[in-house]
């Protein structure tokens, strides 16, 4: 008796922990039944992948969707659709929203503004203040959320937690491993008179790389003081990488692929406040440095930091123009084109966007092409190009920073699921991504 599924991705090439190869995937009930030679097989949707490459779903563990109080900027519903047409299949949302998620009211708020109108799998960080910090315990193991995020610098009011007693109060009463904006705000007030009125490249001399390396080496001791697992987002600095390396037992790395792709001082004098960011694009040496921590493992996951703010925002003069850039859409053609170009393999990809981040978090279910596991696909054309256009970007922002550049490899379906929701750049269902679920609180 044949064979029978839901959906069957038929004829393409498959890359997972596995290696790669010729395969099909068979789809029963949203996850993945079997991995092989599925021709004699029939399903009530075929997808022809031939001349595609299958990959686990790309897992993005830091956006900013702005939802709720920002939402000129972004929401929920913009920011999970340039996900998906990106190739992504599920995001961690983060706490700097109005009102913050720093309690369990505002979790359950976004989770129910996330039902039935985000079109990607999601998780929410709680954001940890000085206030909260005794309630982190119960606040990180509630469904929908993937943990507790810190700004030790960057942010204003009650989210940032600038002090080392503040900080060792919120590792003091996580469980799970807890993530960082790691930068000194304390260095970086001393600092920002350096600032000049209009000009961009002087953004990284007030938050230098002193700022990211001092901050990063407090975080570390005070997470190895109280013995808890960390998470460093976007790494700018050689300085921090080389430290990091040292310290994997406690920390795991985060890196952007702004970061690994743009450089200053040509990002600022092009780009002008388009290339402004926290922590900020660096120069040659710096990202030459994100690389050899690519190269040598000490990189865990790649996250887009997906922030987007308004072109006329952004127009304001520096110091006024605000940090932060849009990514989630971007995410996979400018990393597979580094890819093309031969500056990473494609199991490394898959290991910075799929494993690393199921690893790093205990995603469950998530983060592997493989039996039992949920079936997420980003479906990509590893020969095709295209050229970054402001206008092709779904962010209600309507903009990038990698705007002309040409990029060789493009998502061509996005699979949640079991369902097809991006199609050759259009949305092919309905919004109905769900909260990702965790190993650590599967009983929560």
């Amino acid at each position: 008796m044949a064979k029978t599924f839901d959906l069957i991705v038929r004829g393409g090439e498959v890359a997972n922990h596995a290696g790669r190869g010729p395969a099909d995937v068979g789809v029963r009930d949203g996850r993945i039944v079997e991995v092989g030679d599925l021709a004699q097989a029939s399903a009530a949707e075929v997808f022809d992948a031939t001349g595609l490459t299958v990959l686990p779903g790309v897992i993005d563990t830091q956006v900013h969707f702005r939802e709720p109080g920002l939402e000129w900027k972004e929401d929920l519903e913009t920011g999970s659709r340039a996900a998906v047409l990106g190739g992504v299949t599920a995001v961690f949302e983060m706490p700097n929203t109005e009102p913050t998620t720093t309690d369990a009211d505002a979790l359950a708020d976004k989770l129910a503004r996330a039902r039935d109108r985000m079109w990607c799998d999601h998780a929410f960080y709680v954001g940890g203040t000085h206030e909260n910090a005794p309630f982190l315990g119960e606040l990180e193991r509630l469904p929908g959320c993937c943990g507790v995020k810190v700004f030790m610098g960057a942010s204003t009011g009650t989210l940032l937690v600038p002090d080392d007693d503040g900080v060792a109060n919120v590792l003091k009463h996580t469980n799970r491993r807890a993530t960082f904006h790691s930068e000194d705000e304390y260095r970086l007030a001393e600092r920002r008179p350096l600032a000049r009125t209009g000009d961009w490249t002087s953004h990284p001399e007030v938050r230098d790389a002193q700022s990211a390396l001092q901050s990063t080496e407090r975080l570390v001791r005070l997470a190895r003081a109280h013995g808890k697992r960390i998470h460093v987002l976007h790494v700018t600095t050689a300085d921090e990488i080389r430290f990091l390396a040292d310290h994997k037992d406690v920390a795991t790395v985060e890196v952007t692929p702004q970061h690994l792709t743009l450089e200053g001082p040509e990002a600022y004098e092009r780009l002008k406040g388009l290339a402004q960011m926290n922590p900020p694009i660096r120069d040659a040496v710096h990202r030459a440095g994100l690389w050899w921590g690519i190269e040598q493992g000490v990189a865990d996951v790649i996250g887009s930091d997906h922030a987007p703010h308004t072109l006329e925002e952004k127009a304001r003069p520096y110091p006024a123009s605000p940090s932060g850039m849009p990514g989630v859409q971007t995410l996979v053609p400018v990393m597979l084109d580094h890819v093309a170009r031969g500056r990473m393999t494609l199991e490394r990809f898959i290991d910075l966007t799929s494993h690393g981040a199921q690893r790093v978090f205990g995603i469950a279910g998530k983060g592997r092409m493989a039996e039992g596991w949920d079936a997420d696909l980003s479906i990509v054309d590893l020969k095709a190009t295209q050229v970054m256009r402001h206008e092709d970007m779904a962010s209600r922002c309507g903009w990038t920073p990698f705007v002309d550049m040409e990029l060789r490899g493009v998502p061509r379906a996005t699979v949640v699921r079991g369902r097809v929701v991006m199609r050759e750049g259009e949305l092919a269902a309905a919004a109905q991504g769900r909260p990702v679920r965790f190993q650590e609180t599967l009983g929560a």
